[in-house]
Order: C-alpha cells, then structure tokens, then sequence
C-alpha cells in the first residue's frame, strides 16, 4: 500500500534586502527554471525517508559525491542506524565504519553525533520542536555547530524541516557566474538572496509549466513526496533541476551543446569557470 504524502509544517519567509542584480537579471533566473522544469519536470530531491535521513545526508554529502553518500546510507539503513535512537545509542566507531563511504568519516561521524547532542540538549530530541523555531534563529544555531555552514544548514531547513530558504551549491555558484547573472567575487548570502527575491517576488504564471518533463534523477520518496509550502517547493525544484544540469552540462569543463540554458548564454560568457567539489 502506497503511503499518502507527509505533511511537514509551513513556516514564513524570511524577508530578505534586495539583491544587486537588476530586474532583467533576476527574470533571467525564472526563464532557467521553466526551462529546467520543461525538459525534466520535477527531480524527486530529496530521496529520503525521514527528516533524520535528510539531516544525515546533508552532513555525508560534504566533499564527496552523492553517489558515495547513497553507500554510506545504504550501510545505515542495513544497520537500522537513520533513526535518533538507533544513531544516539551507537557508538562512534561503528558510525564511523557506516559512514566510511563517504569520506572524512571520523569527522562525519563526529559531527553527527554533535548535531544528536544538540537536538537533545537545546530541543529534547525533537526535530519537530526545533523546526518550529524561527528560521533566521534556527539557522544561526545550526550555523555554530561543528562542520556545519551555510549550505548545509539550508540543506536542513529546506529539505528537512520546510522552511523556505534556498541552497546555494557549487552548480549554482557556476550556472549563475557563466550567464552573468553574479560574478566570481559573489558570496553566498549574496546568491541565496538573490534567487530567494526573484522566486518569491515572481507572478504565479513565470513558476507555472503547462507540460514539464517527466525525467525524474531519483525515484520518489517519502520525503520528496512530503506536502511543502508553495515556496519550499520552488526552491527544492530549482536546486535540484540546477543540480541536474550542473552534473550534465555545467561541470568544470562545459558542455553547453544540447543544454536547456544554452539559449541562454551570452557568447562573452566564461564557460570554463571552475567550482567547488560536485556533491550531489
């Protein structure tokens, strides 16, 4: 029996200052996103059955790839470890063997049994308390954990716990720097705030496609199928469509033919800018 869709909680947005780009700019970023969706509709991001399994993979996907984090998932679901229990009662060795696929597992390990410290101290071991808090002040307090920054505390909100802010990654550094949409010195504030203004200011119909792709990369999941706000649920589908075309076309070397954004390129456009390690 096919379970019906999670529903996780709506929390407001954070009001945002303007981003710098200017409006022809900024419409540029809702043109991207029809596009993506036109050619492979919605990506099913992310593929995990709990909240705690999101939190989990958005630790292990730091500089590494995202098929060396479905092994290590893989060694926790086997080991009945992607619960709070399961992970707080092991110990950190054997999370560490778990996670080994990965990399940089003692550290991972490590980090994830200090986020299971924080929840239970700050939050008695209640993920729902503590993505009811805030977004801005959830966001700092994850901001000051170990091995945490700023993508993966966005990680968390978004794709975890529903607060609608987006995840800026090294694709999306790429994608926007390589279109002239932010330029190399850009910091990550700077993009979030950006995309975050042009997605919620936008009309109903720039967000709406009449016949989106049906190219999913993952097959459904509770978590993806999980009801989000209406927002949420752009920033998660723009994410993941970007890391979509990021691992296709958009990698450290282009390949722009054949990509749904090469309309969209400007033929001064640096098409061989680099970024940081691919994650997912």
């Amino acid at each position: 029996m096919r379970r019906s869709a999670q529903k996780l909680p709506d929390y407001q947005i954070t009001q945002l200052s303007d981003p710098s780009a200017s409006p022809r700019l900024r419409g540029e970023i809702t043109k991207y996103y029809a596009a993506l969706l036109s050619r492979y509709g919605p990506q099913n991001w992310w593929p995990a059955q709990s909240r705690f399994e999101v939190i989990v993979g958005a630790y292990l996907t730091q500089n590494t790839n995202w098929g060396n984090v479905e092994k290590a998932i893989a060694n926790l679901r086997r080991a009945r470890a992607l619960s709070l229990k399961a992970m707080r009662e092991m110990p950190l060795e054997k999370v560490e063997a778990l996670v080994r696929p990965s990399g940089f597992f003692r550290q991972k390990a490590r980090r994830l049994k200090a986020f299971i410290a924080f929840l239970d101290q700050r939050y008695s071991g209640s993920l729902t308390r503590m993505f009811a808090q805030p977004t801005e002040q959830l966001r700092a307090e994850l901001l000051e954990l170990d091995g945490v920054g700023p993508e993966t505390a966005d990680s968390i909100l978004l794709y975890a716990g529903n607060h609608p802010v987006f995840v800026v990654d090294a694709y999306t550094r790429r994608v926007l720097e390589r279109h002239g949409i932010v330029s190399a010195k850009a910091y990550y504030e700077e993009i979030r705030t950006l995309i975050e203004k042009t997605v919620s200011s936008a009309e109903t119909e720039e967000l709406a496609i009449k016949a989106p792709g049906t190219d999913p990369r993952h097959p459904a999941s509770r978590m993806s199928r999980a009801q989000r706000s209406h927002l949420a649920q752009h920033y998660n589908e723009l994410h993941a469509l970007i890391v979509r075309v990021g691992n296709h076309y958009c990698r450290s070397t282009a390949k722009c033919a054949g990509c749904p954004l090469e309309i969209f390129l400007q033929p001064s456009s640096n098409t061989t800018a680099q970024g940081a390690p691919e994650s997912h």
